[in-house]
């Protein structure tokens, strides 16, 4: 009788445990692109007066939809363009703050992407999206002159697909805050839950690169707690093209954007240095 009780009573504590995993696993599932994206949205008439105080300009597709924001170089001899892809929070118009050192780098025009779904662009933000309209803004730009792309945490996996697929078509990209694979890194902030099985969104930067053979810069930051830099560390490692990287030891995530005119100047000479 004590034994059946006994079993009665673990049974009883494997079902609630069971469900006490099971009840927040579901809702991580449910939940997971509201997890992994953060967009800021505002009326398209304050963005465009915030973009305008940085000096850039509505970007158009070829229906008249506003898809980022762009500011020319200051010649106009300038034929080379940079599309920045951002992080998964806020929106574009928070990441204008590239565009002076970009500027004084090199001549180059500066194409600030924003995702369907942030911002006043309509949508849904997930893997397809805004791979989606990531190719819409780089066909976009392939008219003529150097394309190099620039990615910012969530962004590096959208820069990844983009040369990924053109790789004859892009000259150079900057990986800032990347990751191998998004899989490993919300492992990482999950360890609990079977991520790789439940993760829809997966950005396998790694794999799309093997179709690249461009120059690809990748800066760290050595106190990362959002990305940490093993990922990026991974992906390094990983390609075989020319590549450089640079590590901040002290910094975090979000300091990496912030970085000298020496430094921009720096990256802009390793793009242009390879064949």
């Amino acid at each position: 009788m004590r034994h059946f009780t006994w079993r009665r009573t673990a049974l009883r504590w494997v079902k609630i445990l069971a469900l006490l995993y099971l009840v927040p696993l579901i809702l991580v599932f449910l939940a997971q692109r509201r997890l992994l994206y953060h967009p800021d949205k505002a009326p398209a008439e304050i963005l465009a007066k915030a973009a305008a105080d940085h000096g850039f300009q509505p970007w158009q597709n070829s229906s008249g939809q506003v898809i980022g924001w762009k500011q020319p170089a200051r010649t106009s001899l300038a034929h080379d363009r940079i599309l920045i892809a951002h992080g998964n929070a806020g929106s574009a118009v928070d990441r204008m703050d590239f565009a002076d050192a970009l500027r004084n780098a090199g001549t180059f025009d500066v194409y600030i992407l924003e995702y369907p779904g942030y911002g006043a662009r309509p949508g849904t933000p997930n893997q397809e999206t805004l791979f989606h309209a990531a190719t819409e803004a780089f066909d976009l730009l392939k008219k003529e002159g150097r394309i190099y792309l620039i990615g910012e945490s969530l962004g590096t996996g959208v820069a990844a697909y983009l040369a990924g697929m053109h790789p004859e078509a892009v000259s150079g990209v900057l990986l800032i805050a990347p990751y191998d694979n998004m899989v490993g890194v919300a492992q990482f902030h999950m360890p609990i839950f079977p991520v790789r099985f439940l993760l829809r969104d997966r950005f396998p930067s790694s794999a799309y690169l093997k179709n690249y053979n461009g120059p690809i810069g990748v800066l760290l930051a050595g106190q990362d707690t959002v990305v940490p830099s093993r990922f990026g560390r991974k992906l390094y490692d990983a390609y075989a093209g020319p590549k450089m990287l640079w590590e901040m030891p002290q910094a975090d995530h979000n300091d990496l954007r912030i970085q000298t005119a020496a430094w921009w100047k720096e990256l802009a000479a390793f793009w242009m240095l390879q064949p």
